[in-house]
C-alpha cells in the first residue's frame, strides 16, 4: 500500500481534468447527468484532502490501508466511466461531422434540418448507452459517498501538508568520515581518477572547485569519499577539513556550523547566520582547504549559493566533494562533470561478498558455495550495499540449502532487508508524486529487460500519466522530461554499448515492485499462476515474460476473470522469442478485456486480428509488432482513443482499414519495415495529430501525394519516403519537408528500377525542393536518378547531421563536397556505379572548414563500387602536425569494389578498424599504408593476395584482432621470422577461416625435394587470446617450436573443419597447461590424431569450462581416458575413433551441467547413472546435468530409468535414435522437457514426441514443428532451429549466404556465420551451439 495514496493523489488530479473537459459537460448536460458529475467534483475534493493523513496512518492502521485500497479500486471505475463518457462524445462528434461532410443532398440529412437537435439524442443505440451510464453512474455515487462517509470513523482529517520522505520508516544514519580502507574493494580507478581531480590544479574561475559523486544509492558513493577524505596525500595537500552529512534536510545555518566547528576545532554559538558566515569566512581565509558534504538532495540553488558563500575567500585549489544520488545536484552546485560511480566488476563483487559471508577473500576453500554465491551477487546486481548486507546475513549459514534459500527469495522478504530497499526508497520518496506512479509503473518490466526511452513514454501516455497540462508542451516531450528526471535520480542506466537504450538495476526493479501496490502484477517462468484465479480479479496492470507456450498456459482461464485490466503487457528479453496464441483465443479474449489502455501482442504468432478489437473503445496502445497478420480489420478505425499503433516487421501486412481517417487521436504509426505495405490508407494526410510516421508510400493517380505530408507537421524521428519516382513535378514537393524541425532520421527512396521513364531533370529538381530542415541527424538517398547531388546536401547549415548513406545513385558521376558536414560522423556509399573518381574535390574548399575535411568523420564505407577505379584526395603537408583530412576517422571498410586498383590519400591517424573484402590486394597495401595504429583488421576473399609482404607485415605492429577469410591464393602469412615477429607483438585474437591453399601459419621455408614444402609455423604472441582455424583443408600440421608451446594467455580455441590437419603442436602436447584455457572446440577434423594436450594433464585444466570434440575419427586410441578438466561445465564430444563403450569409467567433475554426445557407431545400447551398473555396451552418464542431448545413438531401446537417476535434468534433446520406444511423460520430474526428433532421407525432418512442461501445447507444437520438413535450404533450416532453440534459452544460430557472406559486417549490422564442416546440416548447427553458459562470442 507504500503507492496508494501517491497513485491516488495524482489519479485524482486526472479525474479532474476529465470532468472539466468541454465535451463531456457538454454530452453529460444533454444526457442530464451533470449535476451528478459536478456532485462527484465536490467529494473527490473532500476525498483528496485526507490522503495526506491516510497516506501517514496507513502504515500502523489496516483500516486505512483498505480504506485507500477501496478508493484506489473505485478511483479506476470512476475513470473507466468518464473516458467511456469522453469516447461517446468524440463518436457523436465525429458522426455529426461526417453527415456534414455527406453535404445536404440527402434525403435523409434534409428531414434532419426540420428535427430540433436536442431530439436528434433520441437513436435506440443513444438510449440503451443513456441508460447503461445511468447505472453505472449510480452505483459509484453511492460507493463514492460511502467512502467519504468513513472520515469520522477512520478519525481521518483534512490535511494538504506534503508526505514526508520519512514515513518510510527508515532514516540514513548519520556517516562519519572513518573508514576501515581493508574492507573497500574494487575502487582503486575510481580513487585515482577523483584524487586526480582532487589534487589537480586544472584552470577554475573560482578559488573552489565542485567535486561530485553521483550515483545509485548503496553503490558506494560515500564510502569512497571517506577513502579520499582520508588518503595520506589529500591530508598533506589541504590545510583545512570538514566532513558534513547532510541527508535529506539542507539548513544553511546548521551546515555551516558544522563546517565551522571542523575548521575551528571548538564549539561556538552564534546568534545569526551573518555572524556565523562571517567567523568561517575568516578561518578559511587564503586556506586550501576540502569540504565533504555527503549525501546531498537540495535542488535549491539560491540555498547552495548561500551555504558557499564564505567559501570564495579560500586559497586556490580549495574543493567541495559532493555526494548525492540526483544529477541534477551536482549541475546546481556547478559541477559541471560529475562522477558517475558504477557498480563492482563480478570479481571484485564476489570477493567483496565472500569477504563479509566468509571473512575470506574468496571462494576458494568453499567450492559447493561458489556458484550459489556468484548467483546471489548477480541477485544484487553488484550493488555494494546489498552484497554486504546479505554477506553478514550468511556468514551464520553454511550449508548450500541455506544460501539457495536467500537465493530464492525476493529481497523484500528477506528478515534482514532493513537496510536494502530502503536505503533505496530515500530515492524514491524524493520523487515529486508524479514521478512516483511513473516509476511504479515500471515494476511491470522484467529484470534485465532493456527498453528505449520513447518505448516507455509511449506506455506512459496510454495510461494517461501525462495529461498535465503545461502550456503547448507535448505529451510526449513530458514524458521524455520526466524519463530523463528519473534518469538523473539513477533510476535508469544507459547500456554501455548503446546509449540510447535503457535498463533497471535489479534492486531498483526490485523497489518498483515493492511500492507499486496490488493492482500491478508481473508474472514471470518461476511464478505459478494456476492458484491466483481470485487475485486476477484486483489486477489492473499484468505482464508476464514468454517462454513459447508456457506462457500463455499459465495465464489460461485467469486473464478472463481480470475484467477491470488496463494494462496487458507480454515483455521478452529476445525480440526472436515467439508468443504462441491462436487467433480464436485472442478473438474469444479480447471482448472481455474492454477497458484496455494498452495491448501488446508483439512477437506472437497470430496471423489475424478479430473484428473483436473494436471492443476496446479505451484502447491508447495497441501493439502487432512482428507478427504474422496481413491486414487490419475496419473496427480498428472505430478506436477513437488510438494514439500509438506499432505495426514493426509485420512482414505480410499489406493494408490497413479503409477509414484509418477516423482516428483522429492518433499520434504515433509505426509501419517500419512492413514490404507488403505498398499503399496508404486514404485520409491518413488530415491526421494532424501524427508524431511518428515512419514510412509514406508516394502514389500516383487518387492515392497518397508528397504534398499530403505538408499537413501533418509535428512529425518527429523517423521518415521513410518511398516512391519519390511518382513525384511528376517540383512543384508538388515544394515545402513538404523543410518546415518539420522534429525529423531527425529522414529516408529519401525512389525506385531501384532506372527505366526510361525516369527523368533525371525532374528528379534533380524534386530532390532540391525536398530540403529538410537544419536539424536533421540522419539521411539516406536511395536510387536517386539525377546526375548530380543538389547543394544543399552539403550545406554546413546542416550541423547536427551525423550520418548520410548514398545508395544505388548509378547516374551520379560525382560525389558532392561532403568534407565540410563538421558534424557528419558516418558516411556510407553504396552502388554508385558511375562514380571513376574519387578526387578532393570532395572533400569541399579548404577554407570553408578551417582548412580540416571531415573533421568529425568516425566510420566510412564503400560498397559495391563497380565503376570506382581512383581515389586520390592527398591534399599534401599537415597543419601544426595535424592531418588535413580526416582527422577522426577510426573505421574504414572497402567492399566489392574490383576496378579500385590505385589510392592516393593523406595519412589517417586515428584509423584502427579496416576492412577490405572482395577487393585486389592493391587496396589492402594502399590502406595498411596510411595508419600504423591499425588495431582490427579483417581481410575477405582479397585478389592476389598469396602472403603478406613485408611492407604490409611492418605496419601491423597495433593489430590485435586479425581475421582473414575466404583468400584462396593465401599459402603463408608472412616471408621470414623477422617480419612474423613483428607481426605478432599485439595479436589477441586471430581467425583464419575459407583459406583453401594455406599452408602454413607462419613462414615459406625451403624445399626439401619432397612433396610437401617444409614450413616453419608461426610462434604465436604471448598476448593470444583467441585462436580460431577453419575449413583450411591444405593445412596438414600446425606445430609449434618446442622452445614456445600455446601462450599461456590462450582463453579460446578452435579448429574447425580442417580435414586434413593431423596434428595441433609438436608431439600433440602444446598445453602444458595454459592458466587461462577456458573453451576448446575441435570438430570435423577427419584426419587429426593428435590433441594439444597431455590426456593424463586434463585434470591440470583449472580454467576450461567448456570441452568440444567431435567428428574426428582418427584420434589417437588413447582419448578420452576418463580425466576431465575440474571445472568442465559442457562438453560435446563423440564420433571419435575409440567407441563410445570402450571408455570406460569416467571422472566427471561435479561443475559438469551440460551434456552432449554423438554416438555414431559408438556400441552403446544403454545410458546409466550409477557406476557400479556400467557394462561394456553402457555409458555412465553424470548426475549433475541440467541438459543432455543425444545424437545417433542406433542401438539404444530405453532412457527412461536412467532420467530418474538424473534429478537436476531440465532439458532432454534426441536426435536420430530409431530403436528408442519408451520416451513417456515422467512422473517423477514432471518439468522435465524432452523433445525427439528423427531424420530420413533428403531434407525430409520428423519430430515424434515433445514432452515435460508443454505437453498439454503437444497437437499445436506438433503442428508447427511440421513445417521443419518443408524446409528447402539451410537458411530455412536455420530459422526453424532458432525459433525451437530460442525456446530452451539457446543462442540464436546466424547463417549467412556463402557467396555473399564473406563480407565486412557494416558498423550498423551484427552477425556472423556458420561454414559447412562435413556434418549432417541439423548435427552440425547443434554442435556449433554452445549452452548458456559457454562462450558467448562463438558460433
Amino acid at each position: 500500500m507504500v503507492l496508494a495514496e501517491i497513485v491516488l493523489g495524482a489519479f485524482i488530479n486526472v479525474l479532474f481534468e476529465k470532468l472539466a473537459s468541454a465535451d463531456l459537460i457538454k454530452l453529460a448536460r444533454s444526457e442530464g447527468i451533470h449535476s451528478q458529475l459536478v456532485k462527484w467534483k465536490t467529494t473527490l475534493l473532500q476525498i483528496q484532502a485526507l490522503l495526506v493523513d491516510a497516506g501517514n496512518k496507513h502504515i500502523t492502521d489496516g483500516a486505512v490501508a483498505l480504506w485507500l485500497h477501496e478508493l484506489q479500486d473505485l478511483a479506476y471505475d470512476i475513470d473507466d466511466l468518464l473516458d467511456d463518457l469522453a469516447t461517446e462524445a468524440m463518436r457523436r462528434n465525429f458522426n455529426q461531422e461526417s453527415d456534414h461532410a455527406t453535404g445536404s443532398s440527402s434525403s435523409t440529412n434534409k428531414v434532419f434540418k426540420f428535427i430540433p437537435a436536442c431530439c436528434t439524442k433520441f437513436t435506440p443505440s443513444n438510449i440503451k448507452y443513456c441508460h447503461k451510464m445511468s447505472c453505472k453512474l449510480d452505483e459509484i455515487t453511492t460507493k463514492l459517498q460511502h467512502l467519504a462517509e468513513q472520515k469520522n470513523t477512520l478519525g481521518l482529517n483534512v490535511s494538504m501538508d506534503v508526505v514526508e520522505r520519512s514515513n518510510g520508516t527508515y532514516k540514513r544514519l548519520e556517516e562519519t568520515s572513518l573508514v576501515d580502507e581493508s574492507k573497500v574493494m574494487g575502487r582503486e580507478g575510481d580513487k585515482e581518477a577523483l584524487l586526480e581531480k582532487l589534487l589537480g590544479d586544472e584552470a577554475c574561475k573560482r578559488n573552489v572547485g565542485i567535486v561530485s559523486i553521483v550515483g545509485l544509492g548503496g553503490i558506494g558513493k560515500t564510502t569512497l569519499a571517506k577513502v579520499l577524505y582520508n588518503e595520506k596525500k589529500v591530508k598533506d595537500h589541504f590545510e583545512l577539513r570538514a566532513w558534513v552529512c547532510v541527508s535529506e534536510e539542507f539548513n544553511v545555518f546548521n551546515l555551516s556550523k558544522a563546517i565551522f566547528q571542523a575548521v575551528a576545532g571548538m564549539n561556538q554559538e552564534f546568534g545569526n547566520l551573518d555572524l556565523l558566515h562571517v567567523a568561517l569566512k575568516e578561518k578559511l581565509l587564503n586556506k586550501r582547504f576540502l569540504v565533504v558534504l555527503d549525501d546531498v538532495w537540495n535542488e535549491d540553488y539560491r540555498e547552495w549559493e548561500l551555504l558557499q558563500s564564505p567559501f570564495v575567500v579560500g586559497a586556490p585549489g580549495s574543493k567541495v566533494i559532493v555526494t548525492t544520488r540526483k544529477t541534477k545536484v551536482a549541475s546546481v552546485m556547478n559541477s559541471f562533470q560529475p562522477y558517475n560511480l558504477n557498480v563492482l566488476s563480478h570479481e571484485k563483487a564476489l570477493s567483496l561478498f565472500a569477504q563479509y559471508a566468509l571473512d575470506e577473500p574468496n571462494f576458494y576453500n568453499h567450492p559447493t558455495l561458489r556458484l550459489t554465491g556468484q548467483s546471489i551477487v548477480k541477485k544484487c546486481g553488484r550493488l555494494p550495499l546489498a552484497l554486504v548486507t546479505l554477506g553478514r546475513m550468511l556468514r551464520t549459514k553454511a550449508t548450500d540449502d541455506e544460501w539457495k534459500e536467500v537465493l530464492n527469495s525476493e529481497i523484500w522478504d528477506l528478515q534482514d532487508e532493513s537496510q536494502i530497499l530502503p536505503a533505496l526508497r530515500l530515492s524514491y520518496y524524493d520523487l515529486p508524486r508524479h514521478l512516483k506512479q511513473l516509476f511504479a509503473y515500471c515494476s511491470l518490466l522484467p529484470k534485465g529487460y532493456v527498453f528505449d526511452k520513447i518505448e516507455l513514454v509511449l506506455l506512459w501516455m496510454a495510461e494517461g500519466f501525462l495529461n498535465q497540462s503545461y502550456g503547448k508542451k507535448s505529451k510526449e516531450s513530458l514524458g521524455r522530461e520526466y524519463f530523463e528526471e528519473l534518469k538523473s535520480r539513477s533510476f535508469f542506466q544507459t547500456l554501455a554499448h548503446d546509449q540510447s537504450r535503457y535498463i533497471m538495476h535489479d534492486l531498483i526493479n526490485d523497489l518498483a515492485t515493492s511500492v507499486a501496490g496490488e493492482f500491478f502484477f508481473r508474472l514471470d517462468e518461476t511464478m505459478d499462476a494456476y492458484d491466483m484465479n481470485e487475485s486476477f480479479e484486483k489486477f489492473r496492470h499484468v505482464s508476464f515474460i514468454g517462454q513459447g507456450y508456457e506462457a500463455y498456459r499459465k495465464l489460461k482461464g485467469n486473464l478472463k476473470r481480470a475484467r477491470g485490466l488496463r494494462t496487458f503487457l507480454p515483455v521478452s528479453h529476445n525480440f526472436w522469442i515467439r508468443f504462441y496464441l491462436t487467433n480464436n483465443v485472442l478473438a474469444e479474449l479480447l471482448p472481455q478485456l474492454q477497458f484496455l489502455r494498452v495491448l501488446n501482442l508483439s512477437n506472437h504468432t497470430i496471423t489475424k486480428v478479430p473484428p473483436s478489437i473494436g471492443s476496446l473503445k479505451h484502447i491508447r496502445y495497441l501493439n502487432f509488432s512482428r507478427t504474422s497478420i496481413e491486414c487490419l480489420p475496419e473496427q480498428v478505425s472505430d478506436l477513437y482513443n488510438l494514439q500509438s499503433l506499432l505495426l514493426v516487421s509485420c512482414k505480410v501486412l499489406s493494408s490497413l482499414c479503409v477509414s484509418f481517417a477516423k482516428l483522429i487521436n492518433l499520434r504515433h504509426l509505426n509501419i517500419n519495415d512492413t514490404p507488403m505495405l505498398t499503399k496508404m490508407p486514404l485520409g491518413i494526410g488530415g491526421l494532424t495529430s501524427l508524431q511518428t510516421l515512419s514510412k509514406v508510400i508516394i502514389e500516383g493517380g487518387n492515392g497518397f501525394k508528397i504534398s499530403d505530408l505538408k499537413g501533418i507537421s509535428d512529425l518527429q524521428g523517423r521518415l521513410s519516403v518511398m516512391g519519390l519516382d511518382k513525384v511528376t513535378s517540383a512543384i508538388q514537393a515544394n515545402d513538404a519537408l523543410q518546415q518539420k524541425k522534429g525529423l531527425d532520421d529522414l529516408v529519401l527512396e525512389w525506385s531501384d528500377d532506372f527505366d526510361d521513364s525516369r527523368n533525371h531533370m525532374i528528379e534533380y529538381e524534386v530532390l532540391e525542393e525536398l530540403r529538410p530542415h537544419h536539424k536533421l541527424k540522419r539521411l539516406e538517398i536511395l536510387f536517386y536518378g539525377g546526375i548530380k547531388f543538389p547543394s544543399w546536401v552539403n550545406n554546413p547549415l546542416f550541423d547536427r547531421l551525423t550520418e548520410l548513406r548514398l545508395r544505388g545513385c548509378v547516374r551520379c558521376t560525382c560525389l558532392t563536397a561532403l568534407g565540410h558536414l563538421e558534424s557528419l560522423k558516418k558516411l556510407y556509399v553504396e552502388g554508385m556505379d558511375g562514380v571513376k573518381i574519387l578526387g578532393y574535390e570532395v572533400l569541399g574548399p579548404i577554407d570553408s572548414f578551417h582548412g580540416i575535411a571531415f573533421p568529425l568523420l568516425e566510420v566510412l564505407e564503400f560498397s559495391n563500387m563497380q565503376g570506382w577505379e581512383k581515389w586520390s584526395t592527398r591534399l599534401g603537408g599537415d597543419i601544426d602536425g595535424a592531418s588535413r583530412s580526416f582527422p577522426r576517422l577510426r573505421k574504414v571498410s572497402i567492399m566489392k569494389c574490383p576496378k579500385l586498383v590505385q589510392i592516393s590519400i593523406d595519412l589517417m591517424p586515428s584509423l584502427n578498424n579496416l576492412c577490405i573484402s572482395f577487393c585486389s590486394k592493391e587496396v589492402l597495401e594502399s590502406m595498411v599504408s596510411v595508419s600504423s595504429s591499425i588495431v582490427t583488421l579483417e581481410m575477405v576473399r582479397v585478389e592476389g593476395l598469396a602472403q603478406l609482404n613485408g611492407e604490409v607485415v611492418e605496419l601491423l605492429g597495433a593489430v590485435e584482432d586479425l581475421t582473414i577469410r575466404g583468400c584462396d591464393e593465401l599459402r603463408y602469412l608472412c616471408e621470414s621470422k623477422s617480419e612474423e615477429c613483428k607481426f605478432l607483438v599485439s595479436l589477441r585474437k586471430l581467425e583464419i577461416r575459407s583459406c583453401m591453399r594455406l599452408v602454413s601459419l607462419g613462414e615459406k621455408g625451403v624445399n626439401l625435394g619432397t612433396s610437401t614444402e617444409h614450413v616453419r609455423q608461426m610462434e604465436l604472441p604471448d598476448t593470444l587470446e583467441h585462436l580460431h582455424i577453419e575449413l583450411c583443408n591444405s593445412l596438414t600440421s600446425f606445430t609449434l617450436s618446442l622452445m614456445h608451446e600455446l601462450p599461456s594467455s590462450l582463453k579460446t580455441l578452435k579448429v574447425l573443419s580442417c580435414h586434413n590437419i593431423e596434428s595441433i603442436s609438436d608431439n600433440g602436447f602444446g598445453i602444458i597447461p595454459p592458466l587461462c584455457l577456458e573453451y576448446l572446440h575441435i570438430t570435423g577434423c577427419k584426419n587429426l590424431k593428435l590433441l594439444p594436450f597431455r590426456y593424463e594433464h586434463l585434470e591440470r585444466l583449472t580454467s576450461l569450462e567448456h570441452l568440444l570434440i567431435s567428428h574426428c575419427p582418427s584420434m589417437d586410441y588413447s582419448f578420452p581416458c576418463g580425466l576431465w578438466p575440474p571445472n568442465l561445465r559442457t562438453l560435446r564430444i563423440g564420433c571419435l575413433n575409440k567407441p563410445m563403450s570402450e571408455w570406460g569409467m569416467q571422472n566427471y567433475p561435479t561443475s559438469l551441467v551440460h551434456l552432449a554426445l554423438f554416438g555414431q557407431d559408438s556400441g552403446v545400447v544403454s545410458f546409466v547413472a550409477n557406476a557400479e551398473d556400467v557394462t561394456s555396451s553402457s555409458f555412465l552418464l553424470p548426475p549433475s546435468l541440467i541438459s543432455l542431448e543425444i545424437f545417433n545413438f542406433m542401438d539404444v531401446e530405453s532412457v527412461s530409468e536412467v532420467i530418474q537417476h538424473l534429478p537436476c535434468l531440465k532439458e532432454l534433446r534426441i536426435w536420430s535414435c530409431p530403436k528408442l520406444r519408451d520416451v513417456q511423460e515422467n512422473t517423477t520430474n514432471p518439468s522435465l522437457n524432452i523433445m525427439v526428433g528423427a531424420a530420413s532421407s533428403g531434407n525430409q525432418r520428423s519430430f515424434s514426441v515433445i514432452q515435460g512442461e508443454d505437453s498439454s501445447k503437444k497437437e499445436d507444437l506438433l503442428e508447427l514443428l511440421k513445417a521443419h520438413s518443408k524446409c528447402e535450404n539451410s537458411a530455412e533450416v536455420i530459422a526453424f532451429q532458432n525459433s525451437w532453440l530460442a525456446k530452451f534459452k539457446f543462442p540464436k544460430v546466424l547463417i549467412k549466404d556463402q557467396g555473399e557472406g564473406d563480407t565486412c559486417h557494416s558498423e550498423d549490422e551484427g552477425g556472423s556465420d556458420d561454414s559447412e564442416d562435413g556434418l549432417p546440416s541439423l548435427e552440425r548447427n547443434l554442435n556449433h551451439i554452445t549452452l548458456d553458459e559457454s562462450d558467448t562470442e562463438s558460433e
